[in-house]
């Protein structure tokens, strides 16, 4: 249990986001603050009038951390990032995924638009945010429009007798559309409005303010009232955050951090732009060692068994290791895809690596102890599991500092598409590369129990072959279900003469964890979780991981089917002349009806293909 008055007056008074978490390490509240050290310590004092939502929180915090940012804007939008990331239990949490727009310059069309969005996407275009401040962006996003005379409407091509719309007798726009003005004309109206979205607003801004006053001094109140309103918003969007940038891409910046008791490695990972995470590794190293080698040697463990997609192509780092080329061919060879180790000197890039660093500044008080709090919750952990171990007859269980858990799950549409997913927890920490998925191929039609078993003995068969990536052998296995489910897994093991405790993770009539279930010979034993809140919280937890992963992978096959047209059954017809019919005719009964002339104004399509589809039609 944390040492909550040390703890509390360690606090820095700055703005950013905290995150409570149970006795687990799962976060369950994710808040911001102007004042970090005003607004947690109002969690942990008596106050009658608590709200009774907040008094249930925070009868479940066990330890707390945060994240320092500089302006509250920037705690603003971290904390919409990892409440979308973690979706913890106590905060409110929107259906509709919507977040803070973004302004977009259109310079994939050949006259770009100034527009507002709430996606972003590599489609050529430049994006600006995001922004806290709605209102602030339809304001800027019009006196930009405005004041340059850019192309408001959407259409991206013209025809020759093109009139022009309203916008342009009001003078609100050059009528792009009678071909009067060429593209690099544009580029240069368009030129400093990208220099204003780009930070340079000094001349904009000046040139409002000039025009307000002279309104003032006419006497043209209401004309002054709509400029000052247009500067607020200007300055609105002017401020500088640094934990969201449009178009910064995915990078992982890692820092060394050494105290008096303890190394540690602590990684950003900043996700399309996003800054999503923080973890905090400890590290063996020798008193020789320098922040330097920390980083070197962390770089290779931590990423040479990382699964491909969590490698990220940057990894920012404060200085550049000796051997930084040769790390950057070795992660390069093991993911697959290009990697580059980099100290940036400005930019986006810089922006981040200072918000890191100035985050690390605060955790030097309080990452022992965050360290020692995590190191009583494992052993806590361990006791649960050993207990169940024994109880189940293993009555020497292994001695390990992390217990290594492997649950499984069977996910099928009657039948259809037939999925199992291997989750793996070591510690209270899920262990995502080591995450697998499986597709059963042995059975056709809804049948849980043999699709487990198939699972189960390719995965352990894999294991007695050499396989490397499921060497590391599990202490426990959880299965999703009960009596089926742990005799189809204990059939398994006891032929291939492996000896793993298994339990079955029952659920009650809501669908909630209720028990384990384990089996003695021909009979089975239940342990009742609703007294033991550690154990019913962690087997919880793997439960909703395992049942996520194997639903997710579901879904993407039968998304993955359900995509496949009855043109891919046409020879000559692939993915990309698919795709050209359908966008051309706008479904597949317009294909069908189509003859072959209309067939042929489809770009790809020759006669001979055209033929081919009347054909497969019988038409």
């Amino acid at each position: 249990m944390l040492d909550l008055e040390e703890r509390l007056k360690k606090i820095p008074d700055l703005p950013g986001v905290y995150l409570h978490k149970d006795e687990l390490g799962q976060i369950i509240y994710v808040g911001k603050a102007i004042s970090l050290k005003n607004r947690v310590r109002q969690y942990f004092r008596k106050q009658k009038n608590m709200d009774p939502k907040v008094k249930a929180m925070v009868g479940h915090i066990a330890d707390f951390e945060y994240i320092t940012c500089k302006t509250e804007l920037e705690a603003l939008i971290l904390e919409c990032n990892l409440i979308k990331k973690y979706m913890p239990r106590y905060n409110v949490l929107l259906r509709d995924d919507k977040t803070y727009p973004y302004i977009k310059v259109t310079t994939n069309e050949q006259y770009p638009r100034i527009i507002k969005t709430r996606k972003t996407e590599r489609d050529g275009g430049r994006y600006f945010g995001p922004y806290s401040d709605a209102g602030a962006v339809n304001t800027v996003i019009d006196l930009l429009n405005d004041t340059y005379s850019l192309k408001r409407c959407a259409t991206k091509s013209f025809t020759k007798d093109a009139r022009p719309c309203l916008n342009y007798h009001i003078d609100k726009c050059t009528a792009i559309c009678t071909n009067e003005m060429s593209q690099e004309e544009y580029a240069k109206k368009l030129s400093p409005a990208i220099k204003f979205l780009e930070g340079k607003r000094k001349p904009l801004l000046d040139e409002l303010a000039a025009a307000m006053n002279a309104a003032v001094e006419r006497l043209d109140f209401e004309e002054a009232s709509v400029l000052r309103d247009r500067i607020k918003a200007a300055e609105a969007v002017s401020e500088i955050q640094r934990v969201a940038v449009a178009g910064a891409g995915d990078m992982d910046l890692v820092l060394a951090v050494r105290t008096a008791n303890e190394n540690y490695a602590v990684i950003f990972s900043v996700r399309s732009g996003k800054l999503l995470e923080r973890e905090t590794f400890r590290m063996h190293v020798n008193e020789v060692d320098n922040k330097e080698d920390i980083v070197t040697n962390f770089l290779m463990q931590h990423y040479s068994e990382a699964a491909d997609d969590i490698v990220p192509p940057v990894i920012i780092v404060e200085s550049l290791p000796k051997d930084s080329k040769l790390i950057e061919q070795s992660l390069s060879a093991i993911s697959g895809k290009k990697i580059s180790v980099v100290v940036p000197k400005k930019g986006v890039r810089k922006a981040f690596l200072d918000l890191a660093r100035s985050d690390i500044r605060q955790m030097y008080d309080v990452i022992d102890e965050k360290a020692r709090n995590e190191k009583k919750r494992i052993s806590a952990l361990n006791d649960e599991l050993c207990k169940i171990m024994s109880e189940a007859g293993y009555i020497e269980p292994p001695d390990k500092e992390l217990y290594r858990v492997e649950a499984y799950d069977i996910s099928n549409l009657s039948g259809i598409d037939t999925v199992a997913a291997m989750v793996v927890f070591l510690g209270t920490q899920r262990a995502r590369k080591e995450y697998r998925r499986f597709r059963v191929k042995s059975v056709e039609g809804p049948d849980d129990y043999t699709s487990l078993k198939e699972v189960i003995y390719r995965r352990f068969r894999r294991a007695e072959k050499g396989d490397e990536s499921f060497s590391n052998m599990p202490d426990i296995l959880f299965i999703d279900g009960g009596k089926g489910q742990v005799s189809a897994v204990s059939q398994v093991l006891s032929a291939m003469k492996i000896q793993i405790p298994i339990f079955g993770m029952m659920k009650d009539k809501h669908h909630r964890t209720r028990a384990l279930i384990y089996s003695v010979g021909d009979a089975f034993v239940e342990i009742d979780l609703k007294d033991r809140p550690l154990l019913f919280k962690y087997v919880g937890n793997i439960q909703e991981e395992v049942h996520r992963f194997a639903i997710e992978y579901h879904r993407k096959l039968r998304d993955k089917r359900m995509k496949i047209s009855e043109l891919d059954n046409i020879g000559g017809i692939g993915p990309a002349k698919r795709n050209a019919l359908l966008a051309h005719f706008g479904s597949i009964d317009a294909v069908k009806q189509a003859d072959i002339s209309n067939l042929r104004d489809v770009p790809g399509i020759t006669e001979a293909i055209a033929a081919k589809i009347r054909e497969y039609f019988n038409c």
